[in-house]
């Protein structure tokens, strides 16, 4: 049986700035493949441990490449999507809240004022992958603006230049809730992309809907999954699984376009969710509830464990991410296989100037914010002039070596009650990870509580968050909420307080029409 193979990527030449010098080192440059799932949890592959449904191109994709077992997103839609286009945090853009505007702007934390479309004039990470000669596209969910440049369906063809993209597919028929979700359509167009700028070093950003809600699979591939014994509605739904099987065919033809084209060996291909997996949702508080409210469940999709809860909340389901890599490496010479960094390498394969390493699984954890320094020191390019990049690139993880010691943060000052959402921040600092509730929160029986509330846990002992040690570790509680909230500070955000607003009979009542003193 022949071994698979993973082509490490590179550090490319510094290259000059004029249009000629990105010609000239366009052969040397990998293209770039991202492909962004919506609500994909972390155990719904077969190489992250999912006996539920079948995901043979995926798997395949694993074994060729670089797996990641700690890679981490925010919590939902579009704070995710921010990062992923300015390399900076939430704390920093702005943009912890899904858009359109909704809140509930009389319960008792006072959640401070989000930005609402991601500006124009802002860096994105395809604007400086054009500066440094890239061919860019796009296709998919968008969900980083409203109105005029579109939205959570896709961003509109004419807008696509203001973000820096030289294509964008154009939305797919119907919407992206029926149907397949559009999956075969985006497919398409990244297809369609990869074949018409072979000559020249390309980026395609594909951002698929599913496998977000409303729940919807091709017909036939439902059925299959109902004759496999998946229930039609609940957790582990037959819908939900077909989604997955889609979304994994789909896989399949572009890898497979690529392979077509000649592409493969020069193409860094990246897939991940873009945060925690849908696995139970919330019912909205009847209005007039009260301190006593404890949610019910709406919908249930598919169970994260060994990961804690889901989309929406702070614990691992809800941040950890299935993540995986594969691309080429630069003839510049020999690397030393994949070792250290907590990194194993199943294999690997010499060859003149390049390692090839087979199945490698990376325990160092990474965070979204990190993808924009980490492509553009893949890709060559500069980082924008003045734009402040809250990650760090993490090639060197990529050729078996270790990244500095480092604290990941998360700000999600917001309330959103589908996901049992109240003002938090979260920071994980080596094994240890501590979630600051600002004002109240909801247990793990789904009981509201007033007050702020500390959580500790140890991830590598207790990864399924079962185990608060805040009470037993008073003194690394303490060291470790200075430091998040002096990062908080740093970012010019702020700890959310008091809510002058709050309004007893209404704290549970969730509006889109946005109060006046809200700005």
């Amino acid at each position: 049986m022949k071994a698979p193979r993973f082509w490490l990527f590179w550090t490319v030449l510094v290259l000059a700035g004029s249009s000629a010098a990105h010609e000239a080192a366009g052969a040397e440059r990998p293209n770039i493949l991202f492909v962004l799932t919506d609500d994909q949890g972390w155990p719904t592959l077969g190489c992250y441990g999912s006996i539920r449904v079948a995901t043979p191109h995926l798997d395949k994709f694993a074994s060729e490449g670089v797996r990641f077992t700690q890679a981490y997103a925010m919590p939902q839609c579009t704070p995710t999507r921010a990062a992923l286009m300015s390399g900076q945090h939430t704390a920093r853009t702005g943009m912890w809240h899904v858009l359109p505007w909704y809140g509930l702007p009389w319960a008792p934390v006072e959640e401070p004022a989000w930005r609402e479309q991601y500006p124009r004039e802002w860096p994105t990470l395809p604007k400086a992958l054009q500066a440094a000669g890239y061919r860019t596209g796009m296709g998919g969910k968008w969900h980083l603006t409203t109105g005029r440049d579109g939205g959570y369906d896709a961003l509109k063809p004419a807008a696509g230049a203001a973000y820096g993209f030289d294509f964008v597919a154009p939305p797919g028929p119907g919407s992206p809730n029926e149907g397949d979700k559009w999956v075969n359509h985006l497919t398409d167009a990244a297809i369609g992309f990869i074949r018409e700028n072979r000559e020249r070093p390309w980026f395609f950003y594909l951002a698929h809907h599913t496998l977000h809600s409303k729940f919807s699979a091709p017909d036939e591939m439902v059925a299959e999954q109902r004759k496999r014994g998946a229930p039609a509605d609940g957790m582990f739904n037959a819908t939900y699984l077909a989604m997955i099987a889609h979304l994994d065919e789909s896989f399949g033809r572009l890898m497979a376009a690529l392979e077509e084209t000649h592409q493969a060996e020069k193409t860094l291909v990246v897939f991940m969710s873009d945060n925690g997996g849908f696995n139970t949702n919330y019912a909205l508080p009847k209005p007039g509830a009260d301190e006593t409210v404890r949610l019910e469940p709406a919908t249930e999709a598919f169970d994260n464990a060994p990961l804690r809860a889901g989309k929406g909340f702070p614990y691992e389901g809800g941040l950890r991410v299935p993540c995986m890599v594969r691309g080429p490496l630069s003839p510049r010479g020999p690397l030393s296989p994949l070792s250290g960094s907590g990194q194993t390498a199943q294999g690997t394969v010499r060859t003149t100037g390049t390692v090839r390493t087979t199945g490698t699984v990376c325990e160092t954890p990474i965070h979204v914010v990190d993808w924009m320094p980490t492509l553009l020191e893949v890709a060559g390019a500069a980082a924008p002039a003045g734009h402040s990049l809250d990650g760090v690139s993490f090639v060197p993880l990529l050729e078996g070596k270790e990244l500095p010691p480092r604290a990941l943060f998360w700000y999600m000052p917001l309330y959103d009650l589908r996901w049992a959402a109240t003002p938090c921040a979260v920071m994980r600092e080596g094994d240890w990870k501590l979630i600051e509730y600002f004002g109240d929160w909801f247990d793990e029986t789904m009981h509201y509580h007033r007050g702020r509330h500390l959580e500790l846990f140890n991830l590598r002992d207790d990864l399924a968050e079962a185990r608060d040690a805040a009470a037993a570790q008073p003194e690394r509680v303490r060291e470790m909420t200075g430091r998040l909230q002096a990062w908080i500070e740093s970012t010019g955000a702020r700890v959310p307080g008091d809510n002058p607003h709050f309004d007893r009979a209404k704290m549970f009542e969730e509006t889109r029409q946005k109060p006046a003193w809200v700005r």
